[in-house]
């Protein structure tokens, strides 16, 4: 079986078109020549059938084990990566320092050991001559999957947001901004768009064409009419560097990328006096707006591209024209929402659902066997055992059968106090006065 070829060619040099990657490896070549052809080899295969964000971030977590292994270890071959290395690896590993001064994620350790777990998984499957005789990660070395709850803006924050990315005077700003509330795009998918992304299909209105999304599959944005004048506006000002990137999010500054749009979110966000924004949470808003205004999880799935509900529900998935018409039953709500003219940070109280109030009213209430326990949960709680005289105990219509085995229980053991105040709660659940 002969060696990996080494993948230095030109045609093996297109897909890593930063040449960041390229400089990074290219020292490390020489150090260990056959690790650096396997890793560069694998990464080849990877473009045959993953998007190229996915690419990316395997060539970069890669190129950093490479490094770690050229300047810690004697390893210079993939077959040499043995279990101690590995231990090694994710104790510096965890010790790397991430964003804000803190240590890496244990999401990104997770991500970054599974990638590699799975290279090494795929060189032994694909019987590469240079696969070790067993893989070194096991399961349990990947941190499990933590799931934070997803980050939204509240209406007030949206509304703010918007109103700073209107009036912003910079084109390519208010475009980025506008375009990711309104579509739930993913900043890599924005950046991505062809230029023909936006297109007329019969009678029904624009559409965005988003080909390859995170996991590679096509779908189809209903365009609201603001958000395609905001394209119009964009491709006549900008037709000419849109035809030479093929980009529809291209201008004088050359293609816009991930970067750019992470700094326009940020910036916009600090304009409304939003901290920490950035594109993922206009994502989360968009969805946490459609379910407050009655639109359906499999609708949701579909607009945002998710392929099974562990996103959102499982296997759902919708006609584009179902999307269509269940986006555009929220999106009046929605627009009255921005185009608010009120004061900031306030929006009118016809704004809030029945649903948004009875969440509201009940977000931090507990069940109790006879009513709710409405008490905010900062307030330290010294009723014990007597909920039922307690200013925040609350019980309703639907408690009364339990309410009246309580009050036959205080009779029947002569508790006449407690008796009377059964009474009393069961008259107020019915509204019987007499």
């Amino acid at each position: 079986m002969s060696a990996a070829p080494a993948v230095v060619g030109d045609h093996h040099e297109a897909w890593f078109s930063t040449n960041a990657s390229n400089r990074d490896w290219a020292p490390m070549s020489s150090d260990a020549p056959q690790l650096v052809s396997t890793m560069r080899r694998y990464l080849l295969q990877l473009t045959t059938f993953l998007a190229p964000r996915s690419v990316e971030v395997a060539d970069t977590t890669l190129r950093q084990l490479t490094r770690w292994l050229t300047t810690a270890t004697e390893v210079t071959v993939a077959a040499g990566i043995q279990r101690r290395h590995i231990e090694d690896y994710k104790v510096w590993l965890a010790a790397q320092p991430g964003q804000k001064g803190q240590l890496l994620a244990k999401n990104t350790q997770r991500h970054r050991l599974r990638m590699i777990r799975i290279f090494l998984e795929r060189l032994i499957e694909w019987d590469w001559p240079d696969a070790p005789g067993r893989n070194p990660i096991l399961h349990g070395d990947i941190p499990p999957r933590r799931e934070p709850i997803p980050r939204f803006l509240t209406d007030q924050q949206a509304a703010a947001f918007m109103a700073a990315a209107r009036a912003h005077p910079v084109a390519r700003y208010r475009l980025v901004a506008q375009v990711l509330a309104r579509t739930g795009l993913r900043a890599n998918e924005l950046c991505e768009l062809a230029a023909d992304a936006v297109t007329r299909i019969g009678t029904d209105g624009h559409w965005l064409r988003v080909p390859v999304g995170k996991l590679r599959n096509d779908r189809m944005i209903p365009l609201l009419p603001d958000v395609v004048d905001l394209f119009a506006e964009w491709t006549a000002t900008n037709a000419e560097h849109i035809r030479r990137t093929r980009r529809l999010l291209a201008d004088d500054h050359a293609p816009i990328d991930r970067r750019t749009v992470h700094r326009i979110i940020a910036r916009v966000g600090a304009i409304a006096g939003i901290d920490d924004m950035h594109p993922h949470r206009l994502r989360h808003t968009l969805a946490t707006q459609a379910i407050n205004r009655g639109m359906r999880l499999e609708a949701i799935a579909a607009l945002l591209g998710h392929r099974s509900l562990e996103m959102t529900l499982v296997y759902a998935k919708i006609a584009d024209r179902v999307v269509a018409d269940e986006y555009a039953s929220v999106c009046e709500q929605i627009d009255a929402l921005y185009n608010t003219a009120a004061t900031p940070g306030a929006l009118p109280a016809e704004m809030e659902t029945a649903a948004m109030a009875r969440l509201r009213h009940e977000s931090h209430a507990r069940m109790l066997g006879n009513g709710m326990c409405t008490r905010p949960v900062e307030l330290d709680c010294r009723m014990e055992t007597i909920c039922e005289t307690c200013a925040y105990f609350d019980t309703g219509p639907h408690f009364v059968p339990v309410l009246l085995r309580q009050r036959d229980h205080a009779r029947a053991h002569h508790q006449p106090d407690r008796a009377a105040l059964f009474d009393q709660l069961i008259e107020t659940s019915t509204g019987d006065d007499k």
